[in-house]
């Protein structure tokens, strides 16, 4: 069974339903991507301004721009953001938990596959077919935001 500690309460903000595009703007949010090779990672971002009717303009926390002198800006699908899930503590894994592992810059949905004898997860990825070794400091339980609330993924805490 997972050790779950708590919610971060100092992150309940992001747990707020969101009513309208605009209360978006000047806020950190995590943007989705749909590009090939990073299909399902999430990125993290502050949304500069709103782009017509179903757009942002965003600032990414991590990436830079192609001549890598400042962060990367880009207009993004509404349907591509989300606001920044919960802080969820959590001391241990169980095999087959839906997680985020974070590396390259970003995070990654993958499944727990094993704890090695160092305590680090094996965390498989789906959408590339490898399989990566993480300490528990780099990996969340994986939520999906649905309909203005954060769901814990289905297959969690030995379910």
């Amino acid at each position: 069974m997972n050790r779950i500690l708590s919610k971060d309460p100092t992150n309940n903000q992001s747990t707020k339903p969101r009513k309208k595009m605009d209360s978006f703007v000047g806020s950190y949010v995590e943007i989705c991507s749909d590009e090939d090779g990073f299909l399902g990672s999430y990125y993290a971002a502050k949304v500069i301004s709103r782009v017509g009717k179903s757009k942002f303009m965003v600032e990414y926390s991590t990436l830079l721009s192609d001549n890598q002198k400042g962060p990367l800006k880009e207009v993004i699908a509404a349907s591509n953001v989300r606001p920044v899930p919960p802080q969820i503590r959590v001391l241990s894994f169980n095999v087959l938990d839906k997680v985020d592992a974070y590396d390259l810059d970003g995070w990654w949905v993958g499944r727990v596959t094993g704890r090695k004898s160092d305590g680090k997860y094996s965390v498989y990825f789906d959408c590339s077919g490898d399989e990566f070794d993480y300490p528990v400091s780099a990996l969340r339980l994986h939520q999906e935001f649905e309909n203005g609330q954060w769901v814990l993924s289905q297959h969690k805490m030995g379910m």
